[in-house]
Order: C-alpha cells, then structure tokens, then sequence
C-alpha cells in the first residue's frame, strides 16, 4: 500500500483546489507523520487524490523541496526527507540560540504599540488552542506566527529571512508531533511576550533562551 493511500479524502465541493492547499494538505500530512519519512511520492497519484490537474501538485511538491520535506529522485519522482538526526537538531538550535535572544531584546527595545498587541493576541490564540481537539495542529500554527511576529517587532528583516529560510519550524515539528507540551509552550512565549511588552531588552532575551532551551532539550528527549 502507498503511502498515499493514508491521506485523508480531501473535498472542496464544486471548485478545484488550489495550489496552497495542496500544498498545506501535503506538508501537514507529512509533519504529523501521515506520509513517513523516506516514503515514494508520486505526482500523478497525488493529482487523482486530490482530484486536480498536474500543476498545482508540481507548485506544491516545489515549494515542499524548498522547505527540506521532499526530494526529487532523478526519473523517479519525490520522497519525504528523512527525520533530524541528534547533531542536525543540535546545530539547528545553535542557531536559534545565536539569533533570537538577541532578536528578542531588539524586539523589546524597538516594538511599536500595535506590535506589542499582536504578541498579546498571538499568545491567547496559543491559550485557547490548548483545548481545542487539534492542538498541537494549531499550536504548531501559533508557534511559527509568535517567533515570525518578534522578528517583526525587532525590525532586522535581513535577519527574519535568515532564519525563515532555516525551516526550523517544519523540521522540529515533525520530530515533536506528540501534543505533550503544548502548554508549557504558551508558558513560554506569554514570558517572552510579557517581557518585550514591558521593553525590558534583559528579560526579553533571558525569557527566549530559556524556551528555546527547554523546546530543545523536550526534542532531545525524545530522540533518546
């Protein structure tokens, strides 16, 4: 059986569906582990599941290349990427741990009062997602939008489109797709948040090393 066959029946009614959400349906399907790692993707067996034309298969799997969740296989199609090993997970929290305490103080220093409500909003959404059905669906959602939104609030754009082009986000997540400490999380950023709100550029940068510790050191765990 293919790996595709454990993709959910998509319906969209009478309309055909459109690039993004091909590719949202896929990259779902392949964080939460619905298509495993090192699994055979084939275009046209995506095309009759999703019951569109070639083209917005192609757009997606391209876009899923540039995020490191497939690969192109020379006149054999897409495979899914396989897991993080231990010194890929380590290095990529190196990185997080070089830019976003700072990232973070920045933010707090120079955040304007419509930034500084969007954090607000943002850690709420994460609050009531707690207790939703999908969880960790949504809070991996709040997740990308809380770190995307002190980068903004830092205002170095160079950096944000450094670490964007990480996809650490995508790679962590299928690695943690358990739900097991959603809530710990929101504890984080409220800390993260409340300190940037508070312009207090110290406590901004200590608050996200410490959740950016604990993501990593939850993450390891699991790989033991």
């Amino acid at each position: 059986m293919s790996a595709l066959d454990q993709l959910p029946a998509f319906s969209v009614g009478a309309r055909t569906m459109l690039g993004d959400e091909v590719y949202f349906a896929l990259q779902q399907s392949i964080l939460d582990g619905t298509v495993p790692p090192d699994a055979r993707i084939n275009a046209g067996e995506l095309a009759r599941r999703f019951d569109v034309s070639p083209t917005p298969v192609r757009e997606a799997l391209a876009r899923l290349e540039s995020d490191g969740l497939v690969e192109k296989l020379p006149l054999r199609g897409y495979r899914t990427t396989d897991l993080l090993d231990r010194q890929q997970l380590g290095e990529l929290f190196e990185l997080r741990l070089l830019l976003e305490p700072e990232t973070a103080a920045s933010a707090a220093a120079r955040r304007s009062a419509a930034e500084a409500e969007g954090l607000e909003q943002e850690v709420e959404a994460g609050r009531i997602a707690i207790d939703e059905d999908d969880a960790y669906r949504l809070l991996s959602q709040h997740d990308v939008r809380l770190h995307d939104l002190v980068f903004r609030a830092a205002h170095n754009e160079t950096v944000r489109q450094a670490y964007s082009r990480t996809h650490c986000h995508l790679h962590t997540f299928r690695l943690a797709y358990t739900g097991s400490y959603v809530a710990d999380t929101v504890a984080e950023h409220s800390a993260v948040v409340a300190a940037i709100i508070a312009g207090d550029t110290k406590k901004a940068s200590t608050s996200m090393r410490t959740h950016i510790e604990r993501s990593r050191d939850r993450l390891m765990s699991g790989l033991d």
